[in-house]
């Protein structure tokens, strides 16, 4: 791991005010908000003091049409994590027909701007019910209803009676993308016209398990948040070991377990023998990744600019990462689920590549990242980063920081300094090094 917990103050940049220091523990290290992202509570709150801060500056979101409420289905669904192993597990239901597949289908949402996303999915109502998560094997009806929504092929028609009209403010999550109001379910009708077949075959499959399961979609072309989906209410694993999974974990989880699968193959494929370049720019995010010759490792590196989401300093940069190497990693990551999903979205360029390489991604946030979207934003960034024609830097490591320099408002030696791969390329060399270069390109 990487990490930079006291960046000196960005030159020229005035500070603004924050009431971050009221957080206990934060003036000691300044990186535990963007460690932690709502999930750990590690400041000792019993409610994350920045999605208070957020919360506080919604508007409270209305009803929605009383106690009953009738409409379609994206399908989506939601399992929390608090209580656990006896969680909150419910639809999330629009009241528009027809068509909602949009509205919980993160693939199709690059390119839309955060109003966008974020009315995308206030119209989404949650309902709740408590459910164990060992209740996976033998469900109530309720669960059933759910399960088979988790396979569903396409929006679902629904009716639901809930206990008090649903209301609340927009919830927030670093790891799933926002929802509207919710209210606990009491009655669930589903009418689900088509199943996914690779879906609804894996779920009938109680001799496979997980790992298996979720590869077997993935290769089949099952988008991974329907994945993420099944995984999460339970349809998919081995008989007796089937669980409900909370979807903040069941996100990261499917990310990891892809990552690994296509990293088998990778590690098998030739290396990369240039520099490779991809940049985006998107949602006030602007990204580098870099492929660099060699055999497969991995780094992912975040600079949060001052007073954005999870770095509430009113003047000092936070730059944090992690990185593995050619065997992986056998610890939790720092910088969390974000760095699982832009693994799987670089594993998926290599494979498509066919090279195995050294891949960086770099991710500097600028103040217009005002809201936590979901960790989606960066697997899908990072692949429609990936899916652009790369620029070929024959220059190597020193073009490439070049680039990185011209590209990012962030001074070169910030990166330097918390990046162990470009450290690496810097100062290694390689057995290509000291060949001619008529004998390598012969080679």
């Amino acid at each position: 791991m990487s990490t930079r917990a006291n960046e000196p103050p960005i030159p020229g940049l005035a500070p603004v005010p924050s009431l971050s220091w009221s957080i206990p523990g934060l003036q000691d290290d300044p990186t535990m908000c963007l460690r932690c992202r709502s999930a750990q509570l590690l400041c000792g709150k019993p409610i994350c003091p920045i999605l208070l801060k957020y919360h506080a500056f919604e508007r409270t979101l209305p009803m929605v049409g009383g106690t009953e409420f009738e409409g379609s289905s994206p399908p989506g669904l939601f399992v929390g994590r608090f209580g656990y192993p006896k969680v909150a597990v419910g639809p999330l239901l629009s009241p528009e027909h027809g068509s909602t597949e949009l509205l919980d289908t993160p693939e199709e949402w690059v390119g839309r701007s955060v109003p966008e996303l974020v009315g995308f999915r206030t119209g989404l109502v949650r309902g709740t019910t408590r459910i164990r998560v060992t209740d996976a094997e033998r469900p109530i009806p309720m669960l059933e209803d759910l399960q088979l929504l988790g396979v569903a092929g396409e929006s679902a028609e629904s009716e639901a009676t809930f206990r008090r009209p649903p209301r609340g403010h927009l919830a927030l999550s670093d790891a799933s993308p926002p929802f509207g109001p919710s209210a606990p379910i009491e009655r669930f009708r589903l009418d689900v016209r088509r199943v996914d077949p690779h879906l609804d075959r894996l779920a009938s499959d109680v001799h496979a398990n997980a790992r298996t399961a979720v590869g077997e979609l993935y290769d089949r072309g099952v988008r991974v948040s329907r994945i993420q989906r099944a995984f999460s209410v339970g349809t998919l694993g081995r008989r007796g070991r089937r669980r409900l999974v909370p979807t903040r974990w069941s996100i990261t989880a499917v990310d990891d377990l892809l990552g690994k699968q296509n990293l088998e193959q990778i590690r098998l494929l030739p290396e990369l023998s240039e520099v490779l370049l991809y940049r985006l720019t998107a949602l006030d995010n602007r990204w580098i990744i870099a492929f660099l010759p060699g055999t497969f490792r991995y780094e992912s590196i975040e600079a949060w600019y001052p007073n954005t989401l999870w770095n509430p300093s009113p003047s000092n940069l936070i730059v944090i990462g992690d990185h593995e190497g050619y065997n992986g990693r056998t610890t939790y990551a720092s910088i969390g689920g974000c760095y699982y999903a832009a693994r799987l979205a670089i594993s998926e360029a290599l494979l498509a590549l066919g090279r195995q390489a050294g891949a960086v991604v770099l991710r500097e946030v600028h103040p217009g990242e005002i809201l936590p979207l979901g960790v989606w934003n960066v697997r899908e960034h990072v692949r429609a980063a990936l899916r652009a024609p790369p620029e070929r830097l024959p220059g190597g490591i020193s073009e490439l920081e070049d680039r990185i320099r011209s590209t990012f408002a962030i001074p070169l030696e910030r990166w330097r300094t918390a990046s162990a791969l470009l450290h690496e390329a810097r100062t290694q060399r390689r057995l290509d090094d000291w060949l001619p270069r008529a004998s390598v390109a012969a080679s």
